[in-house]
């Protein structure tokens, strides 16, 4: 691109846009999609082929040859299958291009062969894939050339959702629907539509691409299962926002540029706090486009980073001892009429609409933390919630010195007289300015912390999908919501009324309410006396989704039905005790074919070394001193990988999925546990030029 790199140019352009629907269609078809992207309903057949010609001109234009719809199934990833645009030949032999509007409206997969916890048996292969007119389509250009995505959702031949968009376009339709019936009890007739936005922050790791390689743990399990500490850490706080290597700034050049074209609004990068860790985060926009948005941003980091000889780590905690990463989802609600529900304004002890609004989302979280917990938890974030550098798995929420105070006077007097101010900050420098500082700090150990106009829920693994954390939060909220709407559409006096609801859910739901160091011991043991839900594991947590109250939840407003959450349940069970058993398989391998051997190469120099030392009538203290050791140590590790072995088969001959996944849980991760344990000590003593791969030093501080 140059130096002379126009932004404004290439933003979005890989994205049919509304711009460009426009342009390519006729005025009477492009004001019918707008219609029905903003009020709902269906395309007629007519309609579709005409967009459809559109889309596929627009994308032939820019040298796409093939279409597909991406989807985004229960692996957490993306999936596509290609298919050309090209139709049988002419008579004449002559190869023509087509794209009908059945084909932009619905596809299908085998459905059978993605996770779906049962709800597909093998012989039931069905799938459909539908149209998200909502989330632009794009063009993805690489090796296999450019390919017209269309965003779909995926369901089965019965209608269940198999896919992460299907409940979240579901859960924004029913805070919604919830939201508008609020508005229109505070006079709002003017608002059709309440939008949940979403602003994900993404930290990633970056390292030489060679030296990944040389990982079979990186490679198989995204993450180190061995490692000793480097001798620096992050214990400096000098990588955190510190400048960036030119290798990563090339990286993150490019990464722009990709996701720039994408439609991504790429706005924020910089360093990370743990060596090697770097973050980008985008403006906010439509839940559902964000998801798409933060998948097209995880698929683009790897892919560019392959380009400049790295490789990109989004595992949530791919090196013990340093600060793991995760993805901040930033959410707010906002109507189509131009206000954000969740802006307090200048005086929000006298803006009763946000009021009832917070009310609303404190008895959300409260009554629902295990959901909000469950939306988090994936293997990965088990290694970080709660380690001193993430939120605990303690849901909280905090929301600062002012509105804590504008709560306490409610819940006490039943009245908020008094607004704690922000005051002057006074540097002290001349030069300097003073300025009005906010009226409250932040809180980075809360997992649910209002931030001045949204919510920021920090609990979501870095490589996770947005999808769960988001579907949850908008169902959770809709709930009170609709509770609320169906107390006040009733009251005699709607201001008393109001008042006194206001005041009933800050007391019942105050609990909740934490503004203290989240990663302290005592907290801990304060949410116990509250009665407030810890499930410190994933498998701990998936039970949340079955229990009655959230089947009553989630049929309520049609977001899941009973059989899917069951599925869901299963789907996540499978998928903890299979990606534990990949990683203990990758300790076994690393142990037995390059671990131990290594060591064992090391001895054999040491008692070469004993033998010499005596040849020469020396006493070789040291060398067998350090023999020993390391006997010693590698016994314990034999020791420990025949157990970690003997309990992986044990959890692979159970056939359960629930019962596997606890047993993965109590029994295998102590054993992988155990084995790391030796290996990093033996990793200490043991020569460098002896050891199988790269180290922690290796990979952080040599990109």
């Amino acid at each position: 691109m140059g130096t002379n790199l126009n932004v404004e140019e290439i933003f979005a352009k890989n994205v049919f846009t509304v711009g460009k629907m426009k342009e390519y269609l006729p005025e009477a078809v492009f004001n019918e999609v707008m219609r029905v992207r903003s009020q709902g309903g269906e395309l007629s057949l007519e309609t579709a082929d005409v967009v459809a010609t559109a889309m596929k001109d627009w994308a032939v234009s820019n040298g796409a040859t093939h279409f597909t719809h991406w989807f985004q199934p229960l692996t957490g990833i993306t999936a596509e299958k290609h298919d050309a645009f090209i139709k049988h030949p002419d008579a004449e032999g002559k190869c023509l291009l087509e794209f009908s509007g059945k084909e932009l409206i619905k596809g299908e997969s085998d459905a059978s062969s993605f996770p779906s916890g049962g709800l597909r048996a093998t012989f039931e292969a069905r799938g459909y894939t539908a149209w998200d007119m909502t989330s632009p389509a794009f063009l993805k250009e690489d090796a296999i050339g450019t390919i017209l995505c269309i965003p779909t959702a995926f369901c089965s031949y019965k209608g269940e959702a198999l896919d992460m968009k299907t409940p979240l376009l579901r859960s924004m339709e029913a805070v919604s629907a919830q939201s508008i019936r609020l508005l229109r009890l505070f006079g709002n007739k003017t608002a059709t539509n309440v939008t949940a936005f979403v602003g994900p922050e993404q930290e990633y790791f970056l390292v030489d691409r060679e030296k990944y390689l040389q990982r079979e743990d990186l490679v198989f399990a995204g993450r180190t299962l061995f490692g000793a500490p480097a001798p620096k850490g992050q214990e400096l706080d000098d990588h955190y926002y510190g400048t960036i290597q030119e290798r990563i700034g090339a990286f993150m050049k490019d990464l722009n540029i990709e996701l720039w074209k994408m439609g991504v609004t790429a706005k924020t990068q910089h360093n990370e706090a743990a060596p090697a860790q770097h973050e980008i985060a985008p403006i906010y926009e439509t839940a559902n486009i964000a998801m798409d948005h933060n998948q097209i941003t995880m698929e683009i980091l790897k892919k560019v980073a392959n380009r400049h000889g790295l490789a990109c780590l989004l595992h949530e905690k791919p090196f013990a001892g340093v600060n793991g990463s995760g993805k901040h989802n930033n959410w707010s609600l906002n109507t189509d009429d131009g206000i954000n529900l969740i802006d307090p304004g200048d005086t929000p002890n006298e803006n009763i609409q946000f009021l009832l609004v917070l009310a609303c989302i404190l008895k959300a979280i409260d009554t629902h933390a295990d959901l909000l917990r469950l939306s988090a938890a994936c293997p990965g974030n088990d290694l970080r919630l709660g380690g001193s550098e993430a939120p605990p798995a303690i849901i909280s929420v905090f929301l600062g010195e002012q509105l804590e105070d504008v709560v306490r006077q409610l819940v006490e007097t039943g009245e908020a007289n008094k607004l704690k101010a922000g005051g002057k900050l006074k540097t002290g420098v001349s030069t300097l300015p003073d300025f009005e500082k906010d009226a409250t700090d932040r809180n980075r150990t809360s997992p649910f912390a209002f931030t001045g106009n949204k919510f920021e829920f920090r609990s979501v693994g870095s490589s996770d999908s947005i999808g769960n954390a988001n579907t949850t939060l908008n169902t959770i909220v809709a709930q009170a919501f609709s509770e609320a709407a169906d107390y006040l559409e009733k009251a005699d006096d709607f201001n008393t009324a109001v008042h006194d609801l206001i005041k009933k859910y800050f007391k019942e739901h105050e609990r909740v309410i934490f503004s203290g160091d989240g990663y302290s011991e005592k907290w801990v043991q304060e949410a116990k006396r509250r009665g407030l839900p810890n499930a410190k594991t994933m498998v701990e947590a998936i039970g949340a989704l079955t229990t009655d109250k959230a089947v009553e939840l989630y049929e309520k407003f049609g977001i899941f039905t009973k059989a899917e959450l069951e599925s869901r349940s299963e789907v996540m069970y499978e998928t903890y005790a299979k990606t534990i058993n990949i990683e203990a398989h990758a300790m076994t391998g690393m142990s037995s074919k390059q671990i131990i051997p290594a060591v064992m190469e090391y001895e054999n120099m040491l008692a070469q070394t004993v033998n010499q030392m005596k040849a020469a009538g020396v006493k070789p203290e040291i060398p067998l001193k350090m023999l020993k050791q390391i006997n010693d140590e590698l016994t314990r590790m034999q020791n420990a990988l025949e157990r970690m072995k003997e309990e992986r088969k044990k959890g692979i001959s159970i056939k359960v999925q629930k019962e596997r996944a606890f047993y993965f849980k109590d029994n295998v991760v102590p054993a992988m546990v155990s084995l790391r344990e030796s290996a990093d000590k033996l990793e200490k003593i043991v020569d460098k030029q002896y050891w199988p791969f790269p180290t922690y030093a290796d990979l952080m501080f040599e990109v």
